[in-house]
């Protein structure tokens, strides 16, 4: 029988994997995969050990005979969720028990992390790293809680999915390019910011692999956790955005909205984009730009639950506006397209019709978007032709109806198109190309 590649996606809400078989094959299409399946996290988003349950659990749900078949596993993560641990991944005590989530500000590193970056030539105020919002401003935080309470002895930094494809392999050096971005890693020059290096420390940090990357095979352990071959080989995954533009298969001119518990705008450019708030990305072999809002369909769900949701969407007429202008944050702070840690929400005023404040709340976060693809196009990104929409907000058409009236251009859904069948077709590349990774980077 064929081999199969399971790709799985850390979500901000919780788990998803997906199952391809060989293209041209039953079940190599990503619009009809062997399988997926979901679940939400057996705990806190923030504890470690709810990510390694939650795909225990998750692939417990998946046939023996799928599983047998998995020849390779590739894993993305929320890009920026930084966790403190010990030697070998081990986890550690209160306060740092758990990681620090992606949207979390550091606003009190912002003077340390401008001496760090200050030896770096050019414009080192718009790498993604000078932000408070970044995963370096995080890091600076574990590493100040870690010397309080004497845990700084071989501490390790890891993102996410790092850390879980630590547990994979049962070897926690490595660390995926694109999850590492924010924390310091240049991808142009392919080596940590000097300043990053010298003023973390090089064992904190982990050796960088490129995305696709082969990096060995399953541990015996994880292999009998989660009922996969011991031959099953472990590939470098990306982020959750990344994977979803995987997913999408984006053509010429298209951009890619995530509208999932965060709003995430990606473009591929022909060369990096410099800004604040901004990353950069390398996805198969292309330079990808994007932001992430700290706004996103997360914010609805905090009044109305998902089948209200459906019900009110179908009472909103997208040609006639609210005109309540909120401002849509899930909590104080934004990312992109402004990088303001002060940044306040504006929920209010709430109407009295539920169907009216839903209809505002969208219209707040296609505003948010309409102003990121301008952000990207004043600086440099070209035209858009067409936007994308991958993620669970992509189910719903009143939104799409606004956002295509306010964007001027088409708008496509694709909600099939998950992250999870993004690390599932990296995953599928790598293991048939038997793509041995580049050599470790420091």
């Amino acid at each position: 029988m064929s081999a199969l590649y399971l790709g799985v996606d850390l979500g901000s809400s919780g788990l998803r994997l997906a199952v391809l078989a060989d293209a041209g094959t039953p079940g190599g299409d990503p619009a009809s995969p062997v399988l997926e399946r979901q679940s939400p996290y057996p705990g806190r988003f923030e504890n470690p050990e709810a990510w390694r349950q939650g795909l225990i659990h998750l692939l417990a749900t998946v046939p023996e005979q799928v599983c047998g078949r998995v020849a390779a596993v590739a894993i993305d993560g929320t890009s920026g969720t930084l966790l403190a641990c010990g030697p070998g991944g081990r986890l550690l005590p209160p306060p740092l028990a758990h990681a620090l989530p992606y949207h979390q500000a550091c606003p009190e590193q912002a003077g340390a992390i401008a001496t760090l970056l200050a030896t770096e030539a050019g414009a080192w105020a718009d790498h993604p790293a000078a932000s408070s919002s970044g995963s370096l401003a995080r890091a600076l935080r574990l590493l100040a809680l870690a010397r309080e309470v004497g845990l700084a002895q071989g501490l390790l930094l890891r993102h996410q999915a790092d850390w879980l494809m630590g547990w994979l392999l049962d070897d926690w050096r490595w660390g995926e390019e694109g999850n590492n971005v924010r924390l310091g890693w240049d991808l142009q020059q392919g080596r940590w910011l000097a300043g990053v290096a010298e003023g973390l420390g090089a064992g904190v940090l982990p050796g960088i692999r490129s995305s696709g990357s082969l990096l060995g095979r399953l541990a015996p352990q994880a292999a009998a956790c989660l009922g996969l071959p011991a031959d099953c080989q472990v590939v470098a995954g990306s982020t959750d955005a990344n994977a979803a533009v995987l997913a999408a298969d984006p053509q010429e001119g298209d951009g890619i909205t995530v509208l999932g518990t965060t709003l995430v705008l990606k473009q591929f450019v022909a060369a990096p984009l410099a800004g604040a708030g901004l990353s950069n990305h390398r996805v198969g072999g292309r330079w990808l730009a994007g932001g992430a809002s700290n706004a996103g369909a997360g914010i609805l769900r905090r009044f109305f639950d998902d089948t209200q949701i459906a019900e009110l969407s179908r009472q909103i007429t997208p040609d006639r506006p609210t005109g309540l202008a909120l401002r849509p944050l899930s909590r104080r702070g934004e990312r992109f397209p402004v990088d303001d840690p002060d940044l306040e929400p504006i929920l209010e005023p709430r109407p009295a019709s539920d169907a009216r404040y839903l209809q505002a709340l969208l219209e707040g976060l296609t505003a948010i978007e309409v102003a990121g693809w301008r952000r990207l196009r004043e600086l440099g990104a070209p035209a858009l032709r067409r936007v994308i929409s991958v993620g669970g907000g992509a189910r719903n058409s009143q939104w799409r109806a606004l956002r295509t009236r306010a964007l001027g251009i088409p708008v496509l859904n694709r909600p099939k198109r998950t992250a999870a069948l993004g690390m599932a077709l990296l995953a599928r590349a790598s293991s048939r190309m038997g793509a041995e990774s580049p050599s470790p980077r420091p």
